[in-house]
């Protein structure tokens, strides 16, 4: 069955589902269904519409369709000695391609690759109104509706469903290991902005409150270098368990009760004035932070520091989420939404209320 086949079912719901004004919720795999909050509706379900439409390996490029397995696109990409470059979190073993990039997370290797959204090159979209469209392309130089494409990534179906989409891949380093040491997480902060200024091949780190953890990855001439440069306990180079459980939220951190708050901020912010535990990632730029704080004092910290946090779990799916938005933003966001979904039936409110 082609994706045109697939595509129909989907495309029949949603202008049911738009001519009726029926809420729908989009399901795929269910890895990230914490993420965000709580939709209420009648299930999409797209998992059905899968498949790995082309790989080129010499052009770097994948295109799949969006209830492809994650795990199927990273084994395609594995066999071809390349990687999606923003390592992205699975969760669990139902992570789809649209899901990931719907979510729009990217794991340890952020630091130094970017983000979902850098990555994104193109994708066939279903709208509100049961529209297909497609934007963007295969090539980085095609920019005709790029920002529309990217403009996706993070949105968690509140603007279409992901039936396609193209995105950049890398080819995997040719060497890569883990350098460790002690230190507390001031010294921990301003060892990763001075490493930071250095041309070395830095493509992870991770502060335990303990312990830096930094991942090198690249020839075999700027890893050993930075190796040098930078001296630390070498992790041996047959245990690479800790950047994937980092990645998928299966360190000892994570399990924790309590809830779980995901903050953005400049890497080089210092220590924030806040109660709890927490790790910290990205050369200090995101921060996992678990503290009992009120939510309200928590993002007024960060927002002081020119950030935004993000309530990532251990909610009811009935608050505020993500950092709220000032009225015009807000207003901005609305409008996007009713280009896309006009009767507002796709994930609705998973976002913010009211949008």
């Amino acid at each position: 069955m082609d994706g045109l086949d697939h595509t129909r079912p989907l495309q029949e719901q949603v202008r049911e589902a738009f001519a009726s004004r029926t809420p729908l919720r989009i399901v795929g795999g269910g890895s990230k269904a914490f993420y965000g909050r709580q939709v209420e509706g009648q299930a999409l379900v797209v998992t059905a519409h899968a498949g790995i439409v082309s790989h080129a390996p010499t052009e770097l490029v994948i295109t799949a369709r969006g209830g492809t397995p994650l795990a199927d696109v990273e084994a395609v990409l594995a066999a071809a000695g390349q990687m999606l470059p923003f390592e992205p979190p699975h969760f669990s073993g139902g992570s789809t391609f649209g899901g990931m990039l719907a979510a729009g997370l990217a794991g340890p290797r952020r630091l130094a690759a970017g983000s979902v959204r850098d990555a994104l090159l193109g994708v066939k979209l279903l709208t509100g109104r049961g529209e297909v469209l497609t934007f963007g392309g295969q090539v980085m130089k095609n920019v005709a509706g790029y920002d529309v494409s990217r403009l996706l990534a993070g949105s968690l179906g509140s603007l279409g469903v992901i039936l396609e989409a193209s995105v950049k891949v890398l080819p995997r380093p040719a060497k890569e290991i883990t350098l460790v040491q002690t230190c507390d997480e001031t010294t921990a902060l301003a060892r990763l902005t001075q490493w930071q200024s250095q041309p070395w091949p830095i493509s992870a780190s991770l502060f335990d409150g303990e312990r830096l953890w930094l991942r090198l990855s690249g020839a075999h001439a700027g890893v050993n270098a930075a190796r040098a440069a930078i001296g630390g306990e070498v992790l041996d180079e047959h245990d690479n368990t800790l950047w994937p459980a980092l990645r998928d939220h299966r360190l000892p951190f994570f399990s924790a009760p309590g809830p779980l708050w995901r903050i953005a901020v400049p890497p080089a912010t210092p220590l924030l004035p806040l109660s709890g535990t927490g790790l910290v990632e990205w050369g200090g730029a995101q921060r996992w932070l678990r503290s009992d704080e009120p939510a309200a004092r928590i993002r007024a910290v960060v927002a002081e520091a020119g950030g935004h946090a993000t309530l990532f779990r251990g909610h009811d799916g009935t608050g505020a989420v993500f950092q709220p938005l000032p009225a015009p933003l807000l207003a901005l966001q609305q409008r996007v939404k009713a280009t896309f979904d006009p009767a507002g039936i796709l994930n609705p409110g998973v976002l913010y209320a009211g949008l």
